[in-house]
């Protein structure tokens, strides 16, 4: 005899047997107990969450001879006739096959005929969004008043498909997702049955996939199973057996990332994929990876919500310390994106290494929520640059580059003495005509940018370098973006002929502009206030 697959060898019989979908299987059984049997049943929800499987036992339950307590015997002639799929009195349509106007007048040519055995006649309509309009229209009258001994089952998972018209006729239940207890709990069941030695752990991540369908868990289980045949099913196997990643792998692959280690992010992805893991299932994971650290560092008391282990959990706590909580949620956003992209890409390495390259390096995105991860990125970039310097005040770049050349950095933390600062010796050729030209210079630039370039100042950076120095960090975020700083610098070369390079930086709240930078107008005896 063939091999029955897990799924279809326990497929629930009675209504006892269906797990996680309660509220429906009570509601049935009263009826039939207390025949209140309605004409029409709208089942919806997600796949695998069991509305044929209930479809099927409610048509043997109505239709049973020797029914116990709202659900059928299984053991008289109906019972078996329907459980082997011979019985005329339940009818299986596939609407996805069978959309057609002419299939459902075939149905209303059918119903008009009481059944040969048994109370009712069943109709089972799966996927029923499938149908065409003009089918639907068909269906209307005689789902609205069929004969007594009809009843119609509509089975979907894209509900908002139907028209409001079936809906108001059909008592409609909704199939909930299974939670990941009861599939673990169910296939455990089946396992003993099954005589078949699972890890506990193995079972819980394989519930986890399957993402709320029982009938998906017990596929993937099977899979495992076949591989590993003869062995104990562990953990380690399903992560292999699935190309899905270990917990320590995101653990790792977030701590380069935070680090903003490009090539080390790169050699993990690269030991991945030469493992043959699955990047869709990595992407999927690792946002749901983000997702507990989120919780954990936004939540108290989280443990008892999460589906971790103690020493997972430790983990996760230490690294909440080492994230802030925006940065966390870009993460999540472009992981998420991610997630529905790769679904149907070609190029999966390709778009999955760009994602983490776009966490580590925030200056690669616009987004308002990469704002402060940008700020921050470069924050730190000066940080290390100063780290050096003893003394002094600390001057906020908005687009990289060094320290001004005579101008003291940020020490140790301690408080001293400011020192005003003086002019150079010198202001290279460049620079000035730069400032003798900046007025016509920034009324060629780009709306934005110019708008903001009317309250700027100048000084020098050295190195032929000008300082664009505006009032504020918001400023000086949108005129010191990259495409930004390129658009001025093409200005300025077509203005003068030569490269100037351009540094964007703002004065700090409690600052003033004299505390910090050399006013390079006063030097040249120039007057550089932009105007429209």
């Amino acid at each position: 005899m063939s091999y029955t697959a897990l799924y279809r060898k326990f497929r629930p019989t009675a209504f006892e047997d269906v797990k996680g979908q309660d509220h429906i299987i009570t509601t049935l059984q009263n009826q039939i107990r207390a025949n209140r049997i309605g004409h029409a049943y709208l089942f919806c929800g997600t796949r695998g969450t069991g509305k044929t499987t209930v479809a099927k036992i409610f048509a043997k339950a109505v239709n049973c001879e020797n029914p116990v307590d709202g659900s059928p015997c299984g053991e008289c002639e109906m019972c078996r006739s329907i459980a082997a799929g011979t019985s005329m009195n339940v009818i299986e349509i596939d609407a996805a096959s069978n959309n057609g106007v002419d299939n459902i007048r075939e149905i209303r040519e059918e119903v008009t005929y009481r059944p040969t055995e048994g109370r009712y006649k069943v109709y089972i309509i799966d996927e029923v969004h499938m149908l065409s309009i003009g089918a639907f229209n068909a269906l209307l009258k005689t789902l609205e008043e069929p004969p007594e001994y009809v009843i119609f089952i509509l089975a979907t998972t894209e509900v908002h498909k139907i028209p409001i018209t079936i809906l108001s006729r059909c008592q409609h239940y909704d199939f909930k997702r299974i939670s990941i207890e009861t599939i673990t709990d169910r296939m455990k069941e089946l396992m003993d049955t099954e005589h078949v030695d699972v890890e506990d752990k193995a079972l819980r991540y394989i519930a986890k996939a399957a993402d709320g369908s029982m009938r998906d868990a017990l596929s993937l289980l099977d899979q495992c199973i076949a591989f590993y045949m003869g062995q104990k099913l562990i953990y380690d196997n399903v992560l292999e057996v699935l190309g899905a990643v270990d917990t320590d792998v995101f653990s790792k692959l977030l701590r380069k990332t935070i680090e903003r280690d490009v090539a080390g992010v790169l050699d993990i992805v690269e030991e991945l994929v030469m493992q043959g893991r699955e990047l869709t299932q990595l992407a999927a994971d690792f946002t749901w990876y983000l997702r507990n650290l989120l919780l954990v560092k936004t939540s108290d008391n989280i443990e008892d919500v999460l589906d971790v282990s103690t020493e997972n959990m430790r983990q996760l706590q230490e690294e909440a310390q080492m994230i802030e909580t925006d940065v966390l949620l870009r993460y999540i956003r472009i992981f998420s994106e991610l997630s529905g992209q790769l679904r149907y890409a070609t190029q999966k390495r390709v778009m999955l290494e760009v994602a983490l390259i776009k966490l580590c390096t925030p200056a690669m995105e616009t987004d308002q929520d990469s704002l402060l991860d940008r700020i921050r990125a470069v924050e730190e970039k000066v940080e290390k640059e100063l780290e050096s310097v003893n003394a002094g005040e600390r001057v906020v770049y908005v687009n990289g580059g060094g320290g001004v050349d005579g101008y003291p950095g940020e020490g140790d933390g301690q408080s001293v003495p400011r020192k005003k600062p003086e002019f150079p010796n010198a202001i290279p050729e460049d620079v000035q005509e730069v400032v003798r030209n900046f007025r016509s210079i920034a009324d060629e630039a780009s709306g934005m940018v110019r708008g903001y370039l009317k309250k700027a100042r100048l000084s020098l950076g050295g190195d032929n370098r000008l300082l664009i120095v505006l009032p504020d960090s918001l400023a000086a975020s949108v005129v010191g973006r990259e495409d930004h700083v390129q658009e001025l610098e093409g200005l300025i070369e077509n203005k003068i002929g030569k490269k100037v390079e351009v540094e964007v930086r703002y004065v700090e709240e409690g600052r003033r502009f004299e505390d910090t930078f050399v006013d390079i107008a006063q030097k040249i005896n120039m007057e550089i206030t932009v105007e429209d």
